[in-house]
């Protein structure tokens, strides 16, 4: 059709059409109305079937992650079982308080065992508290041979208690022989008492913080 036809058109009696215009002119009123359907109604489907289909995305990694979680208690159990068996077994390591005097000996036991002589064995009258345990540093100054130096510590290594030596500083005498001025550190744990009032001094200090 020319121009000049389709602008003869009645627009008030499509019936009277030609067939080209009217499936042109149903077709524009078809894509009319599609659009207007997507823009009134099927965009907010669209968004909220989006929003859904993210939520489940969502909701599946929780659920695997849960299931993993779920698989893997008995491996986790095992390894806080093993971890508190570990802590017990260093526990055992720290003398109680009725036990320091002899762990003190012990230390000074093994120095007299080498031939050194102690001129200097001062425990501090103030130990450092921990949460679950006590530091004691006791400041040593020992005189004597090289070998028999190197043969102490490593007897200090080698005790049922957990003894370490800081702060080594080492001079030789116009003698020769080695002066080993030290800070042995040994640990005790905290009885039932202590710990309680441990736990009291933390709790204790968040409320202040707060």
């Amino acid at each position: 059709m020319t121009l000049d036809e389709l602008r003869s058109l009645d627009p008030k009696n499509i019936g009277s059409w030609p067939v080209l215009p009217k499936l042109g002119a149903l077709l524009a009123a078809l894509l009319l109305l599609v659009i207007a359907s997507y823009l009134l109604d099927w965009q907010g489907q669209l968004e909220a079937i989006d929003a859904a289909q993210q939520k489940e995305t969502t909701l599946r990694a929780t659920f695997l992650e849960k299931k993993k979680q779920a698989i893997d208690i008995e491996a986790y159990r095992k390894q806080l079982a093993d971890i508190e068996k570990s802590f017990g077994t260093l526990l055992k390591q720290l003398p109680g308080k009725s036990e320091m005097e002899a762990l003190l000996t012990d230390i000074n036991q093994a120095g007299l065992g080498r031939g050194l002589q102690f001129e200097l064995f001062k425990p501090n009258t103030t130990e450092n508290m921990s949460e679950f345990y006590a530091e004691l540093p006791i400041t040593i100054r020992v005189t004597g041979g090289y070998h028999d130096m190197g043969a102490f510590a490593s007897d200090i290594s080698k005790l049922s208690r957990i003894v370490l030596l800081n702060d080594v500083q080492l001079t030789q005498n116009k003698d020769g022989a080695i002066t080993m001025d030290a800070v042995a550190k040994t640990y005790r744990y905290l009885d039932e008492d202590e710990l309680a009032k441990q736990k009291k001094a933390a709790k204790d200090a968040k409320g202040v913080r707060k």
